[in-house]
């Protein structure tokens, strides 16, 4: 299949449909496997790559970051394929600015990934969360200087409120820099509260939204089915999948009724929304991925998508109409 590509926001970067997410690298998925499945990701045409400064989770040591910039060592043009997001944030050290988003912490943050990562830019440099003590003015001025130096291309966003993103962007229209090009959200079919301000703003605004667990932590992977074969067999995952069992049922029906795998059903949802520039998708293995790309092939008719906003309803639209007439 081919993989589909759509600018990133109202910015000109051609990205992959799909985002490969790398958090499972390290904890979960080896180094040799991680490596295994970003060459066949761009194998597949997946030309966007996202992870964080803190996944791994160990304090400080960046070991997603790592695996992806020996990747990147390996040569053979993956770095050149390739468009890096990474993002920063949380906690990585004990002292007192070792987090969040002050000028000290971008410009220290950064360094550390572009060393870990094995590279001179990111092309993607996001804030990982909203840190409201931080002024707009110190925040931009920051990531400009970074911009400047040549270190980072692009400036991107997750976890915001719609107020934030139209904070973000006016203060950047101010300073006559572009800001942000992309809002990283959790957004599927179960949670949908984005779609109130988020989204709007994201339109307005010209960013492109990159939904993270698009599959609801696998709940709209086929839980009902994997529970029955144990393989959701976790006290906290059963008691989830029995507290939305009458939708899930529904939903499951509904998916092999059109004969379509329920994750593949979800990611086809979310390339549906117009908001929606590339959903995260995080394979712990290959054939996850490969499975993964047959979404591109979901096409959902009126009637379908109807019916999963009746099993999965939203907030009613965008605020206000969705609580006021």
């Amino acid at each position: 299949m081919d993989m589909q590509y759509t600018q990133l926001g109202r910015s000109g970067l051609k990205v992959s449909r799909f985002c490969l997410g790398t958090m499972n690298f390290g904890p979960v998925t080896s180094e040799a496997d991680s490596h295994r499945i970003m060459d066949r990701a761009l194998e597949h045409g997946i030309n966007f790559f996202d992870t964080a400064n803190v996944y791994g989770w160990a304090l400080g040591e960046g070991i997603t970051e790592q695996i992806i910039g020996r990747w990147f060592a390996k040569g053979g043009g993956r770095r050149e394929k390739t468009v890096i997001a990474t993002k920063l944030y949380n906690e990585m050290g004990n002292w007192p600015n070792e987090s969040r988003v002050s000028a000290l912490h971008i410009r220290h943050a950064c360094e550390g990934s572009l060393k870990r990562l094995q590279t001179d830019y990111i092309d993607l440099y996001q804030m990982h969360h909203i840190a409201r003590e931080c002024p707009w003015e110190e925040v931009w001025q920051a990531f400009e200087k970074l911009y400047n130096d040549g270190k980072i291309l692009y400036a991107g966003a997750s976890n915001f409120a719609g107020w934030h993103i139209a904070k973000a962007q006016e203060e950047a229209r101010k300073r006559n820099f572009m800001g942000l090009v992309s809002e990283q959200s959790l957004y599927n079919l179960k949670a949908r509260t984005v779609e109130l301000e988020v989204l709007p703003a994201c339109q307005d605004y010209g960013l492109g939204v990159i939904p993270w667990s698009p599959l609801g932590s696998g709940l709209l992977g086929g839980a009902l089915k994997k529970a029955s074969e144990g393989r959701r067999a976790q006290e906290g995952v059963q008691q989830t999948i029995e507290a939305h069992r009458p939708q899930l049922e529904k939903y499951e029906k509904l998916c092999a009724d059109i004969d379509a795998e329920p994750a593949n059903v979800a990611l086809s949802w979310l390339l549906h929304q117009p908001a929606v520039t590339a959903p995260i998708i995080g394979p712990r293995t290959l054939g996850q991925l490969d499975n993964t790309l047959r979404a591109l092939e979901v096409k959902l008719s009126e009637e379908t998508l109807k019916k999963l906003d009746d099993i999965w309803p939203g907030p009613g639209g965008a605020a206000p109409e969705a609580y006021a007439w």
